[in-house]
């Protein structure tokens, strides 16, 4: 039986997309030390994403955009995320293993894995591939907006971020419905209309 692998990364930063993988393993091309990705060192995920996609019988990588997350809701674009990764592969499989306890709508046979990540090595490829993607994707982000630090905090909200959110404001790669980015983009708008008063 062939089995893919599905995870995502990237559902609680208050920047960027949702990254999502599917990964089919090759049983003659086996992969030492996968793992969830969160208990691996980011030198170790590195390692393993390069591995995976040089060994891998197939893998892909999909997204959903900050404004699609804001137009559909982070579950529902973590899981088009999903099926985006699972349509781009290009080899036939029977079953897809997706980790976590929603299943995207599709017409495949499949089950979502609480934990999946630490029990089914193809989920733990996939959790690798998607965030060392979206880590990099935070890394570029970072030379183009150096003010945020993305590059520490990779987009979640952390005491730091927030505090750079509050001094920089929102750029376009924000998640706008998440609280704290509403919050100031509401703020500002209560300023702005308050300033205006008798004018």
């Amino acid at each position: 039986m062939i089995i893919v692998g599905v995870d995502e990364a990237g559902r609680g930063p208050l920047v960027g997309s949702v990254v999502a993988a599917a990964v089919i393993l090759d049983p003659e091309n086996p992969i030492v030390g996968l793992a969830d990705s969160k208990k691996l060192t980011e030198k170790k995920r590195e390692f393993l994403y390069e591995e995976i996609t040089l060994k891998a019988k197939a893998y892909a990588i999909a997204e959903c955009s900050a404004g699609e997350i804001d137009q559909y809701n982070i579950l529902q674009a973590s899981l088009l995320a999903m099926h985006r990764a699972v349509a781009q592969l290009e080899v036939a499989f029977d079953r897809v293993l997706v980790d976590g306890n929603h299943l995207p709508i599709w017409s495949f046979e499949g089950e979502a894995i609480i934990q999946g990540d630490s029990k089914i090595e193809e989920i733990s490829a996939a959790s690798i591939l998607a965030k060392v993607y979206r880590y990099r994707q935070m890394m570029a982000l970072d030379k183009r907006y150096p003010q945020y630090q993305f590059a520490k905090h990779k987009g979640y909200p952390t005491k730091l971020h927030l505090e750079m959110l509050e001094k920089h404001g929102v750029i376009s790669e924000y998640r706008r419905s998440f609280s704290p980015v509403a919050r100031l983009l509401a703020n500002q708008r209560n300023t702005a209309n308050w300033s205006g008063v008798g004018i």
